[in-house]
């Protein structure tokens, strides 16, 4: 199956951004979702997930009280809400699916997804 990143952009430090990646060719609810993002020389951090029922959500350190994900398993859906925006945010932002551990929980391991969709760019000037 397919993930499909968007909602990428250029904004203002401060600015807010709502990333989506939509799931096509399966049933999301089967799957946790996480959210991964990788600026240039540095590696791929995870930085959010959600479990597949939903009710678990983690976040990394340098996102927290800042980022929210959700998710729509009708709109087969996730949706990463980005406030207070900083220009250490920028990086290409990447969504990934896997299965396989309990359904209200996740991982931010990259190597515990399967499942990768393309890149979508942030970039925050200051």
């Amino acid at each position: 199956f397919q993930l499909q990143a968007s909602g990428g952009g250029l904004v203002q430090a401060g600015g807010s951004l709502r990333l989506s990646c939509a799931v096509s060719g399966t049933t999301l609810a089967y799957y946790a979702i996480a959210w991964f993002r990788q600026a240039p020389g540095k590696e791929r951090e995870g930085i959010s997930c959600i479990s597949s029922r939903g009710d678990g959500t983690y976040y990394a350190d340098s996102v927290k009280g800042r980022f929210a994900i959700s998710r729509s398993n009708a709109k087969n859906t996730v949706y990463l809400q980005m406030n207070g925006l900083k220009p250490e945010d920028t990086a290409l932002y990447y969504c990934a699916a896997g299965t396989g551990w309990s359904v209200h929980s996740c991982p931010l391991s990259a190597t515990d997804y399967s499942y990768w969709g393309q890149g979508t760019q942030v970039t925050v000037s200051s």
